[in-house]
């Protein structure tokens, strides 16, 4: 059968969701998919960005990283997300990203893509299930369909319990205070394994 198409999209200020994303895209990789790892283009100007050293130290380590474009979602069966929480939403630079594929969504392009989401946070009631949430939301408009981890495996608990997307309660040094690693990977490769079966079912 032909590869599942993940795209693997994220925007990441202090590296987080830019290493939840290699975990989600290695993990897609293992499981048989062909991947693209995306990331959303930086709104910030670079002034801001100079003022805050981690938040320059990702810019630098995905600089060689491709933006996302309206092809990749197009190309893609599958697609996970990763983004910080911003005042309990997503921020800005991946809803830009999603508000500009009105053009795929008018062709019926995005209908019946497999979905799934992870998003990060300062401390634990700092929005990772509202942005996650929000992301579905806009998901759902799209005719999506989304693949949430649920609590189909242990790893769902040790990395916080959050059934909607992984999320990472970030500390204030930069490190993740959580072991997510295998959470991501459960999600990415149930993401893939749904796809799988739609592509399967699709194809007769």
């Amino acid at each position: 059968m032909e590869k599942v198409k993940l795209a693997v999209i994220f925007y990441s200020a202090t590296g987080t969701n830019y290493q939840m994303a290699q975990w989600a895209a290695q993990a897609g990789q293992e499981a048989g998919a062909e991947v693209r790892l995306l990331k959303v283009r930086e709104l910030a100007p670079p002034e801001a960005i100079a003022k805050n050293k981690a938040w320059q130290e990702t810019v630098e380590a995905t600089k060689d990283i491709k933006e996302a474009t309206s092809e990749d979602l197009d190309w893609a069966d599958a697609i996970i997300f990763s983004a910080p929480t911003r005042f309990g939403t997503m921020p800005a630079q991946l809803k830009e990203f999603i508000d500009m594929q009105g053009g795929l969504w008018a062709q019926g392009k995005l209908v019946n893509k497999v979905v799934s989401a992870m998003s990060s946070a300062q401390n634990p009631h700092g929005g990772q299930e509202g942005t996650v949430k929000e992301i579905y939301t806009c998901m759902m408009h799209w005719g999506a369909i989304i693949v949430t981890p649920g609590f189909t495996d242990n790893s769902v608990f040790t990395a916080g319990g959050n059934p909607y997307g992984t999320s990472v309660t970030q500390g204030q040094d930069g490190k993740m205070v959580e072991d997510v690693k295998q959470a991501v990977f459960h999600q990415a490769r149930r993401t893939v394994q749904v796809a799988q079966w739609i592509k399967k079912g699709k194809n007769g």
